[in-house]
C-alpha cells in the first residue's frame, strides 16, 4: 500500500538562464538526482551536446514565458525553494526540504527577479567563496535534498 503522506517529487529550473549550456547539465544532474521535471522560465532551452544521458528524452521539461506564467502553473501542493543570496535566506545546511517542492534557481548575473524572492515560500542559499554556476549550484542543492531525505 502507498503512503500518500510520504510520496514526494521536486523539480527543478532556471529563470532567465544565461547559456543553453547551463540548462544541459542542470538537466543531466536532475534525471541522476531524481527529479520529476526540469523547467525554464523567460529563455528557451535547445539541445546541447552537454546532454549525453539524453535526459531530454527521460524527464518532461516545461518552458514558462516569464515568472507570472510559471508562478501560475505550479503543482497542486507543491512549495516554491528559490535559490539566491538573500538577507531572508535560510542557510543550506539548517533548510529541510520539503516533500513536494519546486526549486527555481536565477541566472550567474542577475539571480531571482523580485517577483520571484517576493513569491517563493522559502529562500535557501549557501556559502561558497565566489560565486558558482547556476548548473552547480542546483547539483547542489539536490545533492542536500537527497542526503537529508535519506535520513528523515
Amino acid at each position: 500500500m502507498i503512503d500518500t503522506l510520504e510520496q514526494g517529487f521536486f523539480g527543478i529550473g532556471i529563470q532567465n538562464g544565461k547559456t543553453p549550456e547551463n540548462l544541459g547539465v542542470l538537466w543531466r544532474s536532475a534525471q541522476n538526482m531524481g527529479a520529476s521535471f526540469i523547467f525554464t522560465v523567460g529563455k528557451r532551452y535547445a539541445k546541447q551536446a552537454c546532454d549525453t544521458h539524453k535526459a531530454v528524452g527521460a524527464m518532461p521539461y516545461f518552458h514558462y514565458d516569464n515568472f507570472d506564467d510559471f508562478y501560475k502553473h505550479l503543482p497542486k501542493g507543491a512549495i516554491l525553494v528559490g535559490v539566491e543570496l538573500d538577507e531572508k535566506a535560510v542557510a543550506l545546511e539548517e533548510f529541510q526540504h520539503p516533500r513536494r517542492c519546486v526549486y527555481l534557481l536565477g541566472a550567474e548575473d542577475n539571480g531571482l527577479t523580485k517577483n520571484a524572492i517576493e513569491k517563493s515560500h522559502h529562500l535557501v542559499k549557501f556559502d561558497t567563496r565566489l560565486s558558482v554556476n547556476v548548473s552547480v549550484a542546483g547539483s547542489i542543492i539536490m545533492y542536500d535534498r537527497n542526503l537529508k531525505m535519506k535520513y528523515s
